[in-house]
């Protein structure tokens, strides 16, 4: 049995509630999971100890946000070469951050990524019945690869 941190930063809730239902995606395919925020994992070394890292944060003016930006500089330190990796957020209109994202964990990080590609989801369709079994299929497909 593998282990997955499910790492985001949530504006509004939703991206926090994606969160969530990914861990259950990933429980459902056998895996443990756990869910921190951005905020409480002060040092690469917190990073120490998972099979796979799937990083979440809404799209904001068409990017990713700032502590993002900033939590992908603490996790290349701490050399995730090889293992699996999932980028996911909620939108509102354009969802560009999980793009960035997942193209930063798998071509800079060198990760193995899902083969899904970035997810996102529109805030609306969070709450609901397919959005809920979307984000699990997410964190399934991630399980996966362990």
């Amino acid at each position: 049995m593998g282990k997955i941190l499910i790492a985001y930063y949530s504006r509004t809730g939703k991206t926090e509630k994606m969160a969530d239902y990914i861990a259950e995606g990933i429980r459902f395919g056998g895996n443990d999971a756990e869910i921190r925020k951005l905020s409480d994992i002060k040092s690469e070394k917190e990073l120490e100890g998972y099979d796979g890292y799937i990083l979440g944060c809404p799209t904001y003016h068409r990017d990713m946000t700032a502590n993002m930006k900033t939590f992908l500089f603490l996790v290349e330190k701490a050399q995730l070469n090889g293992k699996a990796g999932g980028a996911f957020g909620s939108y509102t209109h354009s969802g560009d951050a999980p793009k960035y994202i997942y193209d930063t964990m798998e071509n800079v990080f060198k990760m193995d990524m899902t083969s899904l590609g970035s997810f996102n989801l529109l805030e609306n369709l969070v709450e609901g019945t397919e959005g809920m079994r979307a984000c699990q299929d997410y964190g399934k497909s991630v399980s996966e690869k362990l």
